[in-house]
């Protein structure tokens, strides 16, 4: 069977696939994005709605991961996975709202969880 375009089926098509599929039209929302954002105020009620949504929707996901895990992660008991995120909030608030320092604690913890139910 003769390829569409000449040429495209060496070994670049799966990387030039992955630019022109994949980085190309994100990038193109990006920059759609911080064009847009530069008019919209932060204390509005659609910004506000919108990171409501967010939040939201990372909520689920962190509950979902925590409560009904997947592969590996369902190996750590809910004892570990609840500790993890606790800790990570902990540590989030007390480190004055640092993102960095909650991943740390929470990953922290998730880890010497699931290295003690290893260990059982």
């Amino acid at each position: 069977m003769t390829p569409p375009l000449a040429g495209l089926d060496g070994p670049w098509w799966p990387l030039l696939s992955l630019v022109l599929f994949a980085a190309l039209p994100t990038a193109l929302w990006r920059v759609m994005a911080v064009l847009f954002a530069r008019r919209i105020d932060e204390r509005s009620e659609a910004f506000t709605w919108v990171k409501t949504v967010a939040s939201a929707l990372v909520m689920s996901v962190v509950a979902g991961l925590v409560l009904s895990p997947s592969g590996a992660l369902a190996a750590v008991p809910l004892v570990g996975r609840l500790g993890s995120l606790v800790a990570g909030l902990a540590a989030f608030f007390l480190a004055r709202r640092s993102l960095a320092a909650g991943v740390v604690a929470g990953e922290a913890v998730l880890i010497a969880s699931a290295w003690y139910a290893m260990g059982r």
